[in-house]
């Protein structure tokens, strides 16, 4: 084979068209590597930020959670395409709903022992929208869920780690079981608790919340692991809206087409995990052009303190927020 690439080589020395050249031409002279697509989907219910997962139904990591995504259809879709049919195999999003999700490229992952079955290269994208629909196992997937973001075990994936063999077996072994579940039966393996009722934020004043909307106590869940890297992806999509949240309008990608300011603080409040002064938030709003502009209309129904009820907004126009809303640790407000 190898010969064969110096022939192809030595036939487009020539400096004439490349058809000879593509004609000789092996890509097997070269190592096989896989491309895929991972999404961090995230959208809020019930005040909490939630991502979208997958248990996956096949080796390797059986039964595990994993983020949605797939192999790329070489040659016949683009990353993005491949990225937005993953999406709306696991969402059930039509062509319609689609065009109102954001959806970004988030970064690339290629550590060489990231995948056990063979060099797989993910390109990973960001989503998000506000009111997805309950989610639904597609392709190989036996079950899909919006899972709260405080979940999952991503503190031991802030520093870049990754883990790179399947605990419970070797590059060579079963591959089935993930990290703090390995040696349980499919049946003893802690499934997540799936998303509470409802959707968005409550239009009245927000209350303090951890990231899923209760506090922690003795009884709370374990941490859920993840497949893959995937648990460092998704913290690389949490620190990604975090950050983006601050300098561009992109929290009222998490509302519907009217929202109050209270419902945009609840984004901020959620993505951020940080309660907000509800007068500062306010005022800083209406002090970044085009961030946000009025309906003219209001809330349905007053706040949850009484009072007259609450002014709609829209997204405004502008692509960056000048001054940037930067989180509480950053600004001390």
């Amino acid at each position: 084979m190898a010969g064969k690439g110096r022939r192809a080589k030595e036939v487009g020395a020539d400096g004439g068209d490349d058809s000879a050249f593509l004609a000789a031409y092996d890509p097997r002279d070269f190592p096989a590597i896989a491309v895929t697509v991972d999404i961090v989907a995230l959208t809020l219910r019930g005040g909490a930020l939630h991502v979208l997962l997958v248990e996956r139904g096949g080796r390797p990591y059986r039964g595990a959670w994993a983020l949605p995504g797939g192999f790329v259809r070489a040659g016949q879709e683009s990353l993005d395409a491949a990225a937005a049919r993953e999406l709306a195999e696991e969402t059930g999003l039509d062509a319609a709903h689609l065009e109102r999700v954001h959806l970004e490229q988030l970064g690339s992952y290629g550590e060489p022992a990231r995948d056990p079955r063979m060099p797989v290269v993910t390109v990973a994208y960001l989503a998000f929208a506000p009111d997805l629909p309950e989610a639904r196992g597609g392709g190989d997937a036996t079950a899909a869920a919006w899972i709260p973001i405080s979940r999952l075990a991503l503190a031991a994936h802030q520093d870049g780690r990754t883990d790179r063999t399947p605990p419970g077996g070797s590059a060579a072994g079963d591959r089935d079981r993930t990290a703090g579940i390995s040696g349980e039966p499919d049946a003893a393996r802690p499934r997540p608790s799936e998303q509470g009722p409802g959707h968005g934020t409550d239009g009245g004043d927000s209350v303090p919340r951890t990231p899923d909307g209760a506090a922690p106590g003795p009884d709370a869940p374990a941490p859920l692991p993840l497949a893959f890297d995937h648990a460092r992806i998704v913290a690389d999509g949490l620190d990604r809206a975090r950050a983006k949240i601050e300098y561009t309008p992109l929290a009222t990608a998490f509302l519907g087409e009217e929202f109050t300011i209270a419902e945009l603080r609840g984004v901020y409040e959620s993505v951020w995990g940080s309660p907000l002064h509800a007068g500062n938030f306010h005022r800083k709003v209406l002090s970044v052009p085009g961030f946000v502009e009025p309906t003219g209309a209001t809330a349905a129904r007053g706040g949850a303190r009484g009072g007259p009820r609450a002014r709609l907004y829209r997204a405004g126009d502008a692509a960056l927020l000048h001054p940037a809303l930067l989180r509480p640790d950053r600004d001390g407000s």
